[in-house]
This record gives structure tokens, sequence and C-alpha cells, in this order.
């Protein structure tokens, strides 16, 4: 399904992964979304044109998590430090130097991985409420991992989502959306893996590798990460509870927390608005101006 034209323009660049498709908006500084777990691009399909407005080049790439376009080669690493360093490697094939990064949810984590392992192109970094510390994955999602374990468990995980009843369960969208997502968007998500056993076999792969230890790791170095990093939180978080964002303030030496009503998980999808103009001010100040709620 092709992505939200609010985006931008389609493209796609040939990295050591694969090939990964992208959507791109806007002039300026450079500014790299990183979604999470069966979504994609289309996550930011709000955030995107305002913060393209505020001067900044917005690139919203599909990561291979379970809703992307392009199967990644067979022998690629998927695991959380494998795709943080496709991360890596789709900002040097496009040359972008002084990135704001943004992620959000199982993304939090991957860029959490990437400030540890490759920051060398980082200029700042946004961490939308996401998997971090021992919240990778947070309950009830922990299950995740050991499900894909047993041949077939992605297939039939895939397919019961066609239940459109089953979409406001803790364990699929009702906790990380507050509200109900349009039809048309949680068809972009769930339609890739359910329609092509190619992208099954990726999510598949990264489900079996995810585990706490790689985002507790990455927080043993973030002593030695001088960029600014702002923690926009959801205040109604039901997964990754606000005292996280606090403890990982308290180990990145330049961190400040926003915090946002009325909003779960899915920041972009229930208040983009709100993240956006976060964004934008980040951005612009480099995090030199302290944000609400620290």
């Amino acid at each position: 399904m092709a992505r939200s034209e609010a985006l931008g323009v389609p493209r796609t660049v040939d990295l050591p992964h694969g090939t990964v498709a992208y959507r791109e908006r806007g002039d300026g500084p450079p500014v790299v979304f990183v979604h999470g777990l069966l979504v994609n691009a289309d996550l930011w399909r709000a955030v995107v044109p305002v913060v393209a407005a505020a001067g900044h080049r917005c690139l919203a790439p599909d990561w291979p998590l379970g809703a992307h376009q392009h199967p990644m080669r067979p022998q690629a690493d998927l695991s959380p430090p494998g795709l943080a360093t496709l991360i890596a490697d789709f900002l040097v094939a496009l040359d972008l130097t002084d990135v704001t990064v943004v992620a959000n949810d199982t993304g939090g984590a991957l860029v959490q991985v990437l400030m540890a392992r490759h920051p060398e192109r980082i200029g700042r970094v946004v961490l939308a409420s996401c998997d971090s510390l021992e919240a990778f994955f947070p309950w009830p999602f922990h299950i995740l991992p050991t499900l894909a374990a047993v041949p077939g468990s992605t297939w039939l995980l895939t397919q019961a989502l066609r239940l459109r009843s089953l979409h406001r369960l803790p364990i699929t969208f009702g906790w990380v959306a507050k509200r109900p997502l349009p039809r048309h968007i949680t068809d972009s998500y769930l339609q890739p893996a359910r329609r092509d056993p190619a992208i099954r076999r990726d999510l598949r792969r990264f489900l079996r590798a995810v585990h706490r230890r790689h985002t507790l790791a990455a927080a043993r170095s973030f002593a030695g990460f001088d960029r600014p990093v702002l923690l926009a939180w959801a205040e109604e978080e039901r997964l990754f509870p606000v005292s996280l964002a606090r403890r990982l303030a308290e180990v990145l030496p330049d961190a400040r927390l926003a915090l946002i009503a009325d909003s779960y998980t899915f920041l972009p999808e229930d208040r983009p608005a709100e993240l956006a103009a976060l964004v934008v001010e980040f951005a612009r100040t480099g995090g030199a101006a302290p944000a609400p709620g620290r």
C-alpha cells in the first residue's frame, strides 16, 4: 500500500541489509523518523508536514519491523544491534549529518542502541514514549519473542488481526493508541506481513532477537553521549511509565522530559500536533531551553 502523500516524495535506497523505502518532504536540517513494531512511515503522517513547514528535511523510512514494503536480504542481521546499524547505514548513504532523530515505541529502543554504537551523525534525539531499560518488550508484549520461536506463530498472529474487534485489546493497539486508528491506517500497518511471507520472515527474525539486554547495555554507555535528548512522554502511558523516562533522564548527560496529556504510547497518532511542536522547538534550540515536566 502507498504511504500517505503528506509524508512527501517516495524514494528508495539500497543498503547492505536490503532496499529501504522512505518518504521525503521539506528542505533544511535533516530529521529522520524511526517507528516501532508493526507500523510504518504512516505513523508520522500528521507530524512530518508540521516539521517540514518549519524548515526541515524530513525523512520517514519504512524500517523492517513487520509493516515494511521491501523484504530484507535473507542474511541481514535483524537483531536490535543489526537494525541500529541499518539506521546508521541509512544516514551514511544519504550523507546526513547533525541529524535530529525522532523515535517512538520499539523504534526508541533501536535508536538507543544507535546512540550507543553509532553516534557519529546524530545531532540530537527525541525519544517519544518508547521501549527502554528493562522494558524491551514491556508487559504484555514481552511474550512475543517466545511466541515467535513457535513455527507458524507470526502467520497466525497476522491473520488473527484481520478481526478488527481485536484491535482494541492490550496486546494489539488498545494500550498504544488511546483512540481507534483509522481503518486505512491499520490496513497500512497490518497488510504487508499478512500478505507477504518474506515480510513475516523479517518480523519473526526481529521478534526472536528482542531482549532487554540490548537496551540495558545501551543505557550503560549513555554517560558518554553528549548530544541533547528530549524525552517526550505520554502522561497517561500504559506500557512505559513516566518513571522510566525519569530514569533515562538521570543517566543521559543532557536530557529533558516533556509530558504530553491525553495520549498513550502512539503520540504521533494521539497527539501529533503537540509532538510536532516539541520536535520543531527542540531542533531549533538544540535542547538549550528546558522542556516542561523535568
